[in-house]
């Protein structure tokens, strides 16, 4: 009975009954470097049930894909929508020991019996190779670059606007707002200058996703380093509730927190909304019910916002400007979710 036991053991661990697992990504966050575990075989890319998921898995993940340090490991459908409609579970359980370079190294069962309400996820500390140095908030100054293990200030012939959006982001600032020929003597960089003609977009999460030449030293002289400056930090709250998932909507803008009116207001921004706090889906519940968490005070800092619930921030969809409304505090918006 023991032999046959392992024997079973055997089978449902290792390599697993369905084929080689190729590849991992984390899709869903903000970031490449956050999401729902996603696995590949063959060409299909399927999901991760939570039986057993920790951070020892999830540092594995973190490893494996070059983003640092694991933050958390996540259960559930913080990071949703699927990628496809029927998108298939692959894998059980993972048993990793958290010093394995890949997750095919480590022990698993594959899919018997899970939903999707139980997908494996995971936050990793995002790798640092762009900052903002010297400037008054942490969202604000000169652009510099790791490259081969050395921080260089970036020349103007090699920027865009594009490439400051992509920074913004990667740094989990808000929203860009300019970009600049840097710097008084006082805030000028020192070091390498480095020069790389980097076609962004504006879409990408890094800078290392934009089409790029290799970094290389220039000849600019750091009177022509650049300077970005990004809104702060985009923060939302649910306040007056029993738990963090449920409560009155408040926004941070410029250090003070304010209200969302409902003008405009659906189930698509509930969905945002519970998906950035890392809650369960939206719960929906009558103008009611949600009345009963109260009006807020002071500032209300967003109108008319319109989601279409596939955004990954409140920051994405579109609003009127900051601090702009015709509302009053009887129209805040309430949000409840599942925890």
């Amino acid at each position: 009975m023991a032999l046959l036991f392992s024997l079973i053991l055997a089978i449902c661990t290792g390599p697993g009954l369905l084929g080689p697992l190729s590849r991992v990504r984390l899709v869903g966050g903000d970031h490449r470097c956050e999401g729902r575990v996603e696995v590949q075989r063959a060409s299909e890319w399927g999901t991760v049930c939570d039986d057993g998921w920790d951070e020892n898995d999830a540092a594995v993940v973190c490893r494996e894909l070059g983003c640092g340090a694991v933050k958390k490991a996540i259960s559930g459908t913080a990071f949703g929508p699927l990628t496809q409609e029927d998108q298939k579970i692959f894998v059980q359980e993972f048993q990793c020991n958290g010093m394995e370079e890949s997750l095919s190294q480590c022990e698993r069962e594959d899919f018997f019996d899970c939903s999707h309400k139980e997908d494996a996820g995971a936050v990793c500390g995002f790798p640092e190779n762009v900052r903002l140095v010297d400037g008054p908030k942490r969202c604000q100054g000169r652009v510099e670059v790791k490259h081969q293990g050395q921080w260089g200030t970036v020349c103007k012939a090699s920027w865009s606007f594009a490439a400051t959006k992509v920074v913004c982001r990667q740094l989990g600032c808000g929203r860009a707002l300019l970009t600049r020929k840097c710097c008084n003597k006082a805030t000028q960089g020192q070091g390498p200058i480095w020069l790389r003609k980097a076609s962004c977009s504006g879409k990408e999460s890094s800078l290392e996703e934009c089409p790029a030449g290799v970094w290389e030293r220039s000849n600019c002289t750091h009177d022509e380093d650049m300077w970005v400056e990004c809104e702060d930090p985009f923060e939302l709250q649910l306040v007056g509730g029993d738990g963090r998932c449920a409560g009155r909507l408040e926004v941070l803008h410029k250090g003070q927190w304010g209200t969302v009116c409902d003008d405009g207001w659906g189930e698509a921004a509930d969905r945002v909304v519970c998906r950035q706090l890392g809650c369960g889906p939206p719960l929906s519940p009558p103008a009611k019910f949600r009345r009963r968490f109260g009006p807020g005070a002071g500032r209300i800092w967003l109108d008319d916002v319109a989601c279409s619930g596939k955004e990954r921030s409140l920051e994405e969809c579109p609003h009127r400007f900051w601090g702009r409304h015709n509302c009053n505090h009887a129209e805040d918006v309430a949000v409840v979710c599942a925890e």
